[in-house]
This record gives structure tokens, C-alpha cells and sequence, in this order.
């Protein structure tokens, strides 16, 4: 497994996020993104992914309820992303494999956030 500290990681978090057009930065004033070490097992088996499989990979999780599903008087708790660490620093060889995969990771996630499901973020090569 690489090693990059937390406040490393944070970082790239950070900086893929700085980095999205400004028009999306404005939607995203109630969504909080945070950083978890890993999913728990209970968080994997939910989803039908397989804790034991080192195939079964989640890099990050977007909770809440997307911008094309809410209503215009709908009080809604703050959405969330979340972006594991162990599990990107594991998949990844090298610390450029880290930063794009961070980027992608958040970008899908953000996704998700619009309203996009896998098929259309594999075509934009959010996958």
C-alpha cells in the first residue's frame, strides 16, 4: 500500500474539488465531503459488494438524495460524499495513480450528486 499522510490525501480531495467548474460549485453549498479510512463491512454487504473480495472496491459513496429527484418545498438533510482512503492507496501503484483516481473518484461522486447513474459517468470516463 502507498504511503500518503492524511493531510496528503486531504489535499487532493481538496484540489480535485477546487478545481470543478464554478457553476457546479454553486449547487453544492449543503453537501459536505469527507474523508473515511474505509467502508465497514456492514457499509459493503448493504450493497451487495463482498468484504473479503479485494475486487470488491469502493473508492467513494455519495448519500442523499440527487438534484434531479428533489422537490422545490422539500426540507432535506445535507447530502454527503464520502472518499475512502485505504482503499485508493491500495489500488494504486504510484502517487499519480492516486491524485487521478482521487479526481475521478470525486467527480463520480459529484455525479451522482446530479443525478447520473454509472452508465452515464462510465461514458463521460467517470466509471
Amino acid at each position: 500500500m502507498l504511503s500518503i499522510s492524511p493531510a496528503r490525501f486531504e489535499k487532493l480531495v481538496a484540489r480535485a474539488l477546487d478545481r470543478l467548474p464554478e457553476m457546479f460549485h454553486a449547487h453544492m453549498e449543503n453537501v459536505s465531503v469527507v474523508i473515511a479510512e474505509e467502508p465497514d463491512r456492514e457499509l459493503l454487504e448493504s450493497m451487495d459488494m463482498d468484504p473479503d473480495d479485494p475486487e470488491d472496491t469502493l473508492f467513494g459513496l455519495y448519500e442523499g438524495v440527487p438534484l434531479t429527484e428533489r422537490g422545490f418545498d422539500e426540507v432535506l438533510l445535507p447530502d454527503s460524499i464520502t472518499i475512502f482512503r485505504r482503499p485508493l492507496l491500495e489500488w494504486a501503484d504510484t502517487e499519480e495513480e492516486v491524485v487521478e483516481e482521487v479526481r475521478i473518484t470525486v467527480l463520480h461522486e459529484i455525479g451522482h450528486f446530479f443525478g447520473m447513474d454509472e452508465d452515464k459517468l462510465d461514458e463521460l470516463g467517470y466509471g
